[in-house]
Formats: structure tokens, sequence, C-alpha cells
């Protein structure tokens, strides 16, 4: 898995409920835009997760462990989509985890330009309900994630969570 360090796009916006006189002037140190490329097989898979499981601590990120576990199962299932539905036509897949100082987005790109959809849940077959479980787990943990083209004709699917935990009403 080939590491390209902070990337060439841009940094994470500030955002966020804190008011801008109450923030520190600069990025946080854990701020930034990382990207991982790797090939679309089946290795890449637990690669990718202890990529961005080992990114995420280098960066002293301040994500609870829900939030790391939900990101990591996020990445899996991402990356597993990516090689066994996109493979033949993107025989190479990119991880891009970018974090800014309230949330912490994790995406994988593939050149197949079909764009998928949530599939319901079907009781009699396995497989088909990786799209759901990130959406679940994504909505649980007070996230949003969403599919979208590139300008290359693929497609990026990415789930971006809060690095504090979603309140309760």
């Amino acid at each position: 898995m080939e590491n390209r360090g902070r990337g060439s796009g841009p940094r994470p916006e500030r955002g966020g409920n804190v008011p801008e006189g109450l923030r520190a002037p600069g990025p946080l140190p854990y701020e930034g835009v990382w990207r991982f490329t790797a090939a679309a097989v089946d290795a890449s898979v637990p690669q990718a997760r202890h990529a961005v499981r080992d990114l995420l601590g280098r960066q002293g990120v301040p994500a609870s462990d829900d939030t790391v576990h939900a990101l990591l199962l996020i990445v899996s299932e991402l990356v597993t989509n990516a090689v066994r539905h996109a493979a033949l036509l993107s025989p190479l897949l990119a991880v891009e985890v970018a974090v800014g100082p309230e949330w912490v987005r994790v995406s994988v790109e593939d050149e197949h330009p079909y764009r998928p959809s949530a599939l319901e849940a079907d009781h009699g077959r396995t497989g088909g309900r990786g799209l759901l479980l990130v959406r679940e787990i994504t909505r649980e943990s007070g996230g949003v994630c969403d599919v979208e083209h590139t300008a290359s004709g693929g497609k990026v699917i990415w789930a971006a969570l809060p690095l504090k935990p979603a309140r309760t009403i």
C-alpha cells in the first residue's frame, strides 16, 4: 500500500461550533488529508484497515474507541466492495483520510463508473449488505455518508464521523 502523505488536496475546512476567537490559530496538529493507493485485491482490505488505524494513532486524532472501530469497519466494507465489484475496471483503488477539528472522513475511490446504492437486507442471501452496514454505522455515529462521481468517471464513497460522540436526546 502506497502512502502519499498529506496529499495534494485542500486541507479540511475549519468548521464546527467553536467560535472563531476561541480556536487555536492555524490547523490543529492532527488535521490533514492523507491518501493511500492499493491494488484492488483481497490483501488490500486488512492493509487499508491497518493503515487507517496506524494513521489515526500516529497523528493523535482525538477519536473515541467507538469512532475508531466504526471507521475501521467502514474502511473494510468499502475496500471489500471495491475489490469485489470494481477491480475489473479499476485495478487500483485509493483510500483517503481527511481530519478536521471536529470530524474525520474516510473515503474509497475507484474508476468503475457504476454508482451502487445501499441494498435492503435480504435474509435469504449472504453478502450484498456492505453499503447498508456503512450507512447504519455512520448514522448511529452521528455522521453522514454518500456516493459521488469523480471527474475521471469513477466514484468515491465516503463517510464522515464526528470526533465527539453524538448527543442523545
